[in-house]
């Protein structure tokens, strides 16, 4: 005999993910979108179903798998992916989200709906959008060398995907990834030991051999990579196909695959290579200056990964509270849960609006010079926080939930191992935020323009104001020591962040933003806004409506 089950929450799938999210839609709109809800509207419902959030299940409990050699002994160095993978990335290429930057022209709203098209996705599963990512900010990088963006420019903005280990020649469209870091540097890439000689006169554009390793060639199955290796003027970077246009294998030597805490459905390789073929991109010794535009696009993903994180988790949470009982009544209307939730939607819709506000800043940048340098320092100080809030919003979210967020076959503890990632891929929390301070030494006009945005929200609230005039004083002062990089970011981002709350958001909301992050009337941990906000009311936003 089976004994009912009763009390236990239904699945949140199937639902829209746009459409229900409480703050993107006037989100999109305010920063560029041409007419793209309906799209947004659709492909918030698809990746919504219960079919693309099994799709998600499948592809991370079925790792990729390395095979090394054939039965014969010849290499073969061929990653196999679970069918679920190929079906999420068949969706992410078909929407577009490598290559819609591209198909607009700037200004035109392409990057909005593109990043929010990938905030969606996000939600359901993070790993497949590493290629996709690196195909999107690898392209910016290669346009440095327009004869060879001429060449794979045409097989990047396709939407058709094709994962054929074949000549780029013959396939309906190509997707790129990179191999930067290497064992003994890290995130210093200046300390890499790989090594490229030229062919012959050698130069930008020209043929070079590869000879080195890679500690982590993200995305192994790619096309080709963008690589840094040294030359005599320093470290340069270079295009290194894994099929050469004779159809013969670059010898890319994958040793093993990396066992990793998350991002379980992504293959992330230790990579070596003897004398394989690459192609210089930009200048000699200046590897790093060419690759930065792939690395700003990455570190703009990170923000958006991890803000798709928090609203998922939160969305979890909601759901599971609106529907559980406990102690003679539904968790929605315990006070302190609705504490709880309230505060983790705060700061989960601060975050989306952090991470909007940065798309539409390099949507316009191309045109605009005072976007272009607002993104500058805007970008790594997102980045930074929203990764690192990222985590204890979803460990919260995790306990909200309870136990049956601490089984597999809730989406919750994949959403837990992917959240720390973010915070390290494209640069820790140091290497961020000594960014930010190499940017207000280098580029005084980045300051400016971020003052210039907070700026607008003056006169709205009192305690704005006064946190506003205190980053006013310390930004236009001497440079910051050190060991203060910290301190003053958190302080840059939580004044932007509430000057977007109280310039866009809920008032209420931005009420308790403020007075919470910026005024002191908060604890060290979620659930500790103070009796006078309307917790009620915050809560049941984070409550998806289908």
């Amino acid at each position: 005999m089976s004994i009912a089950t009763t009390n236990q929450t239904p699945p949140l799938e199937p639902y829209n993910l746009f459409t229900t999210d409480p703050v993107l839609d006037d989100a999109v709109t305010r920063e560029g979108d041409k007419g793209d809800r309906d799209h947004l509207s659709a492909f918030g419902e698809r990746v919504g179903s219960e079919e693309v959030f099994t799709w998600g299940h499948e592809a991370n409990r079925h790792s990729p798998v390395l095979e090394t050699h054939d039965r014969f002994g010849n290499r073969l160095d061929a990653i196999s992916y679970h069918p679920s993978y190929h079906s999420l990335m068949e969706i992410s290429v078909s929407n577009g989200l490598h290559c819609l930057r591209y198909e607009r022209s700037p200004g035109d709203g392409g990057y909005v709906t593109r990043n929010a098209l990938m905030y969606l996705m996000a939600q359901v599963e993070v790993g497949h959008g590493c290629p996709i990512s690196m195909t999107s900010s690898v392209l910016a990088a290669l346009r440095t060398q327009p004869d060879l963006a001429a060449v794979w420019e045409p097989r990047i903005i396709s939407r058709k995907y094709d994962p054929r280990p074949i000549n780029t020649a013959d396939k309906a469209g190509s997707l790129l990834g990179m191999g930067l870091t290497e064992k003994q540097g890290g995130s210093d890439v200046r300390a890499n030991t790989s090594v490229a000689r030229p062919v012959a006169a050698g130069g930008p554009g020209a043929e070079y051999r590869l000879t080195g390793h890679k500690w982590f060639a993200s995305a192994p199955m790619s096309d080709a990579f963008l690589m840094l290796a040294q030359t005599p003027l320093g470290v340069s970077c270079f295009l290194v196909p894994r099929i050469l246009p004779d159809d013969s294998s670059n010898p890319l030597m994958f040793h093993r695959l990396k066992d990793k805490l998350g991002n379980h459905s992504n293959a992330s390789a230790e990579l070596e290579f003897e004398n394989a073929v690459g192609w210089m991109v930009g200048e000699e010794g200046r590897g790093v200056r060419t690759i930065i535009e792939m690395v700003n696009g990455t570190r703009v993903d990170c923000t958006i990964w991890a803000a798709s994180l928090m609203r998922q988790a939160v969305a979890q949470a909601g759901w599971h509270v609106a529907h559980r009982e406990a102690f003679g009544a539904k968790l929605i209307d315990k006070p302190l849960m609705q504490n709880v939730l309230a505060d983790l939607e705060i700061e989960t819709e601060a975050a989306t609006l952090l991470m909007m506000r940065l798309s539409g800043a390099y949507d316009r940048a191309p045109n605009d010079p005072a976007e272009a340098a607002f993104a500058r320092i805007a970008t790594p100080v997102a980045k930074y926080w929203v990764t690192k809030r990222s985590t204890p919003v979803v460990r919260e979210a995790l306990e909200c939930v309870g136990g049956d967020a601490y089984v597999e076959a809730s989406i919750m503890p994949r959403l837990y191992r992917e959240v720390p990632l973010n915070s390290i891929w494209e640069g820790a929390g140091n290497v961020i935020a000594l960014d930010v301070l190499r940017a207000m030494r280098k580029s005084p006009a980045s300051t400016a323009a971020f003052l210039d945005e907070v700026e607008l929200a003056t006169g709205a609230d009192p305690a704005l104001d006064r946190e506003l005039s205190l980053l006013r004083r310390q930004l236009g002062g001497m440079e910051p020591d050190e060991v203060e990089a910290r301190r003053l970011l958190e302080r840059m981002v939580t004044t932007w962040a509430a000057s977007l709350l109280v310039m866009h958001g809920d008032t209420a909301v931005a009420d308790a933003y403020v007075n919470s992050r910026l005024g002191g009337d908060w604890g060290a941990q979620f659930g500790t806004l103070p009796a006078h906000a309307a917790v009620r009311a915050f809560a049941r936003r984070a409550i998806p409506h289908r």
